[in-house]
C-alpha cells in the first residue's frame, strides 16, 4: 500500500499517465487483502438494513443530510467505509483515499460503469423504450450502449472550435442577463430573493442555444409559473433534486406507481416533447440552409446542425438534447450560485478578479474572445477553489467491474464505490493547508504546494468525464467575467450554510447587491449582436 502512495504522490506534479505507470508498483495481491466483509460501517439492522438511518422520525439523516454523512464516515470509520444493507441498491463503498481513487479511475476500461440513476434507467429503458431504443444516451447509461452513443457525438461536442463557436451567442444571453438584473434590483441595488432562479433562466437560455439551436425567450421579463421556459427550469429542478429521495430511500416506485415516480415520469415525458419540437425546427432550418446554399461546410454548423448532419436518425439529437439539459440546467445554475456568493463575501479576491479582467478586456463595447478568456488566470483559479471547498458535485463513483483490492480490502465485483470529493479536496493530506481558501494554488507559479490531482475532480474523470464540461466552462467565465467588470458583488445578511438538494450549494437568498463599479463613466452592457 505504501509503494502505491509513493508512486502516486510522483504523479501529482510533473508526472504524465504513461510515466505513472512505469513508476507504479503492484498493489497488494488478493490474497493478502482482509476480507470485504471486515471493512467498517454503519452496522444494518435485521429486515430494515441501513435504508432505516433515512426514514421520517426514526431515521438519523435526511436525504440533505449527504454532504455531513460523508464527512461523518470518514471521521467514525476511517478512508474506508462500507454501507450495507439499502433495499434495493447494491452495498456503497466510500474511499477517502485519493491514491486509491487514482489507481480505481486508472484501471478502468473503455466502458466505465458509473452509479446509474435507476429511477433514470427505468424510464430510458422501460416506460419509454419505445423513443430511446438501443441507444438511449450518455446520462443513466452504460457498456456498449453508452460507449457507441458518446463515440457518435463527443466530436463536436468536445471540440474546441465548435465550442468557441460560441463565445459571443453565450456573451449576449448574457447581456440579457445583466439587463435583468438592472430591471430587477431595488433603490440599494440588492436583488430580489429568488435570484436563484434569475441564474436557471440564464442557464436554460445558454443550453437552449447549445443543444436546442434556439434562443427560448427566458431573459426578457416575468416568466408566468406555466410558460414554457419555467416549466422547463422546475421540471429539470424536479427531476434531479428528487434522484436521492427515490434512490436511497425504500424504492416502492420500482413495484408500484407512486406519486412522486408518477410525476417523474410526466416530467420526463415533457422534456422529451421539448427536445423533439426544437429539434424538428432545426432540422428544418438546415434543409432551408442547404437549399439555399448547396453544401455547407461543417465549421459554419451550430452543434446541432453538425449531429444532424452526420446522423441519418435526428433521435440521436433529441435524446443528446434532452441529457445536456437535463443535467445541465441545475448543475451549471447551482454552480454559479456558490461561486458568486463566494465572490461576494471574500472582497479582497473579487478585486484581484476585478483588474485581471480590466487588464485583458477593458471595453465593455468590444466583444469578448476566446483568447480574453484564456488570460483569465485567477478567475478560473478562483473557480476550481470554489469547486474544491465547496464542491457542486459531492461525489464521483464507479460500479465496479472486476474484483478489486481497495486500501487493502478484496472489493466484489458489483459494488458500487463512491469518491467524496467533498472530503477528500479538504485533506491535509492532498492538499497545503486544505482549509485555506487560496485561489492561488491553482496557478502554475505555486508548483512547489502539495495538490493531489485525484483529490478534487469537480466533473469526473476519463471517458466518463462530464460530456458537456467544455461548456460549461465557457458559460461560466463569460458571465463572470462579464459580471465582475460591471458589478461590485456584496453580500451583507448572515453567513449561508450549504446543503445537498441534487447539488451542493448555498442554502438561503441568495439577494446580493449588484452595484454597478462607475455608475456614470462606465458604459451600459452592450449588445454584442
Amino acid at each position: 500500500m505504501g509503494s502505491i502512495r509513493g508512486a502516486s504522490r510522483l504523479c501529482r506534479r510533473g508526472i504524465t499517465s504513461d510515466s505513472y505507470a512505469a513508476a507504479t508498483t503492484e498493489p497488494i495481491s488478493s490474497d493478502a487483502a482482509k476480507p470485504y466483509e471486515e471493512i467498517p460501517g454503519p452496522k444494518p439492522l435485521p429486515i430494515f438494513g441501513n435504508t432505516w438511518r433515512l426514514f421520517p422520525i426514526i431515521g438519523q439523516y435526511t436525504i440533505s443530510d449527504t454532504a455531513r454523512i460523508s464527512q461523518l464516515f470518514y471521521e467514525h470509520y476511517g478512508k474506508i467505509t462500507r454501507l450495507t444493507g439499502l433495499i434495493g441498491r447494491p452495498d456503497l463503498l466510500f474511499v477517502y483515499d485519493a491514491d486509491e481513487i487514482e489507481r480505481v479511475y486508472r484501471q478502468e476500461g473503455p466502458t466505465p460503469f458509473r452509479p446509474s440513476m435507476p429511477c433514470l434507467v427505468k424510464y430510458k429503458g422501460e416506460v419509454r423504450k419505445d423513443f430511446f431504443g438501443e441507444l438511449p444516451g450518455v446520462v443513466g447509461v452504460h457498456g456498449e450502449q453508452w460507449r457507441e452513443f458518446r463515440t457518435r457525438v463527443q466530436k463536436p461536442v468536445l471540440q474546441p472550435q465548435t465550442v468557441k463557436k460560441y463565445i459571443t451567442p453565450i456573451e449576449v444571453v448574457t447581456n440579457d442577463f445583466m439587463k435583468r438584473i438592472e430591471d430587477i434590483k431595488d433603490e440599494k441595488d440588492e436583488v430580489p430573493a429568488d435570484f436563484d432562479n434569475e441564474i436557471h433562466k440564464w442557464a436554460l437560455e445558454c443550453i437552449g442555444l447549445v443543444a436546442l439551436d434556439v434562443r427560448l425567450g427566458c431573459l426578457g421579463g416575468e416568466l408566468a409559473p406555466d410558460s414554457e421556459p419555467q416549466k422547463i427550469i422546475d421540471a429539470a429542478k424536479y427531476a434531479l433534486r428528487n434522484v436521492a429521495t427515490l434512490e436511497l430511500k425504500a424504492p416502492y416506485w420500482r413495484y408500484v406507481p407512486t406519486p412522486l415516480w408518477t410525476r417523474y415520469v410526466r416530467n420526463m415525458d415533457f422534456f422529451v416533447e421539448v427536445c423533439m419540437k426544437y429539434i424538428d425546427a432545426a432540422i428544418e432550418r438546415l434543409k432551408e440552409k442547404k437549399k439555399a446554399r448547396g453544401d455547407v461546410h461543417e465549421s459554419e454548423l451550430s452543434l446541432v446542425e453538425r449531429i444532424l448532419a452526420k446522423e441519418t436518425d435526428p433521435k440521436m439529437a433529441y435524446i443528446l438534447a434532452l441529457d445536456l439539459i437535463l443535467v445541465g440546467i441545475d448543475t451549471i445554475s447551482m454552480a454559479v450560485c456558490s461561486i458568486l456568493y463566494q465572490l461576494a463575501t471574500r472582497p479582497e479576491e473579487q478585486e484581484i478578479i476585478y483588474k485581471e479582467v480590466m487588464s485583458i478586456a477593458p471595453d465593455p463595447s468590444v466583444p469578448l474572445t476566446t483568447r480574453d478568456l484564456d488570460q483569465a488566470h485567477y478567475m478560473k483559479a478562483f473557480v476550481k477553489e470554489v469547486f474544491r471547498m465547496y464542491s457542486t458535485v459531492i461525489g464521483n463513483g464507479r460500479t465496479l467491474q472486476n474484483d478489486m483490492v481497495i486500501c487493502g480490502y478484496h472489493v466484489p465485483k458489483g459494488v458500487q464505490v463512491v469518491f467524496p470529493t467533498l472530503v477528500t479536496g479538504c485533506m491535509d493530506e492532498y492538499v497545503d493547508d486544505a482549509k485555506t481558501f487560496k485561489a492561488s494554488r491553482w496557478l502554475k507559479d505555486s508548483a512547489g504546494q502539495k495538490l493531489h490531482p485525484f483529490a478534487s475532480l469537480p466533473f469526473g474523470y476519463g471517458a466518463r468525464m462530464c460530456l458537456g464540461r467544455r461548456f460549461a466552462d465557457l458559460e461560466m467565465q463569460v458571465l463572470l467575467a462579464k459580471l465582475i467588470r460591471e458589478y461590485k458583488i456584496e453580500y451583507h445578511y448572515q453567513p449561508l450554510k450549504y446543503k445537498v438538494t441534487f447539488m451542493y450549494a448555498p442554502d438561503g437568498e441568495l439577494k446580493f447587491n449588484m452595484i454597478s463599479r462607475n455608475r456614470q463613466n462606465s458604459p451600459k452592457p452592450t449588445n454584442t449582436r
